[in-house]
Formats: C-alpha cells, sequence, structure tokens
C-alpha cells in the first residue's frame, strides 16, 4: 500500500522541521513547504535515508502566487491527508513603533496564507471524507497582553478559525487541532530580533522536539486544543465550557437591563 502524505509549511526548520521528521516515523511521507530550497532539499535527503519520501515545495507565503500554489497541491494530491498550517512570522518590538510593512508581511503570512492554505485542505480532505489539520497557533491567543499586539491577535484569530471550521469538518471525517504553544526555542526568536534567552528565564522555554510530542500526544487524544504547558486539561475545558455558556445570551433582540 502507498504510504499517506503530509504537507508542512514552514518545514526547513524548528517545529516544522520536527514535524516531519515525527511524521515519517509515524509513515508519512512528506511534501515540504518553505522558502529555503537548500535547507528542504537537506530534510528531504533525511527523510529519503529514513525510508520517508520527501518533495520539495519552494514557496513565499507572504506571496498570493505561491500561495496558490500550495492550495493547488493541497487540492491536487489525493495522498495528501495531514496538513500542519505552521508557517509564520513574529515581532517583538512596541506594536505602535512597528513598521507598517512589518504588520502587513505578518498578516499575510499568519492570517492571510494560513486561513487560504486551511480552507484548501479542508475542502480537499472533506471531499475524502477524511484527514487532519494541526493549525499552529500560540498561547498568547488566550493570553494576548504576554505579547506583541499583532501576532497576539493573528493567532487569536487562528484560534477562532479553527473553533468555527470544527463541527463541518468533523462532520466530514476531518480531525482539526489547534495547538497553543508557549515560548519555544526556535529560530523565530532571533528571527524576530530577540534573543530568547535573555527576554525569559530557561524554565519558561520549552524544547522543540518536546513540543512536538505533546502535541501529537494531543492528536492521538482527540483534542481540539491542545495547550503542551498546561498541567491541569481541566483548566482548559472549564474555560471552553464558560465560554460557550455565554453563546445563547450574546445575540438578543435588547439590551440587558444593566445598559437600559
Amino acid at each position: 500500500m502507498s504510504r499517506p502524505k503530509a504537507l508542512i509549511t514552514g518545514a526547513s526548520t524548528g517545529i516544522g522541521k520536527t514535524y516531519a521528521q515525527r511524521l515519517a516515523q509515524r509513515g508519512y511521507d512528506l511534501v515540504l513547504v518553505a522558502r529555503d530550497r537548500a535547507r528542504l532539499e537537506e530534510l528531504a535527503d533525511e527523510l529519503r535515508q529514513a525510508g520517508a519520501a520527501g518533495e520539495v515545495l519552494v514557496a513565499d507565503l507572504t506571496q498570493s502566487g505561491d500561495v496558490a500554489r500550495v492550495e493547488q497541491k493541497l487540492e491536487d494530491d489525493p495522498a495528501i491527508s495531514f496538513f500542519l498550517n505552521n508557517a509564520g512570522i513574529a515581532t517583538v518590538a512596541p506594536q505602535l513603533q512597528t513598521p507598517v510593512e512589518t504588520i502587513e508581511k505578518l498578516i499575510a503570512l499568519n492570517v492571510t496564507a494560513a486561513t487560504r492554505l486551511a480552507l484548501a485542505a479542508g475542502r480537499a480532505f472533506t471531499a475524502q471524507k477524511r484527514g487532519t489539520i494541526v493549525n499552529m497557533a500560540s498561547a498568547v491567543a488566550i493570553n494576548p497582553e504576554r505579547f506583541n499586539a499583532v501576532y497576539s491577535g493573528s493567532k487569536a484569530f487562528i484560534l477562532a478559525l479553527s473553533q468555527a471550521l470544527t463541527r463541518e469538518l468533523t462532520e466530514n471525517g476531518v480531525l482539526i487541532q489547534t495547538v497553543l504553544p508557549g515560548a519555544v526555542r526556535t529560530e523565530i526568536w532571533e528571527r524576530a530580533g530577540a534573543d530568547v534567552d535573555r527576554r525569559l528565564p530557561p524554565e519558561r522555554i520549552m524544547d522543540v522536539g518536546e513540543l512536538v510530542d505533546a502535541a501529537l500526544k494531543g492528536l492521538d487524544l482527540g483534542e481540539h486544543i491542545t495547550i503542551p504547558s498546561l498541567p491541569d486539561a481541566r483548566q482548559l475545558a472549564d474555560a471552553e465550557n464558560a465560554r460557550l455558556k455565554l453563546g445563547p445570551n450574546l445575540s438578543w433582540a435588547h439590551p440587558a437591563e444593566r445598559y437600559r
């Protein structure tokens, strides 16, 4: 039997690269998406030596045309049954001092491209009544005060997108998981111009291998939201129940009594 495929964005390093290695061990061939061809080719060679095929797809996902090529791959290759929506960038400067060009690039990658690709995977997977979508968000999606505003907002958007898609996908045999890591030791920090070891104590920074292993364990458990650092899963369940409890009272014909 042919092996299933997983398509990973941001695959050249860090979280994406580690997922590729772990998924290869789980029996997947890989479609590796990032801008850095040399790193992708090196990873593809490593995966081939481990018995997994590695297809390289060089793309800059801040560019609409490149996003379209990846959308087409997701929708045209029926062997792809796992999509890791991982590519992203961060900024650490005070938000009001961040250049507009930087903000636009972040939104193009973290929001626009991530949305288009999640929906493309959703269309492809629901048509086949199977598949897995993993959206890589961040703990700042639910704790935005802890980090840069636009980055936090982009990750909150991804969480909301995943939650809104859950029913439609699960009814069609597709599992969607959103991963909310805290600080992880990857290149995203230095690319943003920050030294994570100066910003945070070591006990607050997770190794990328531990993050990915925890996220995959959460996926195996059927979790729709996985927070690898959270010691007590009941806290997340309580927060979700409290959020859903608000639902019936969020839209009425007249304001609440206190506003009259």
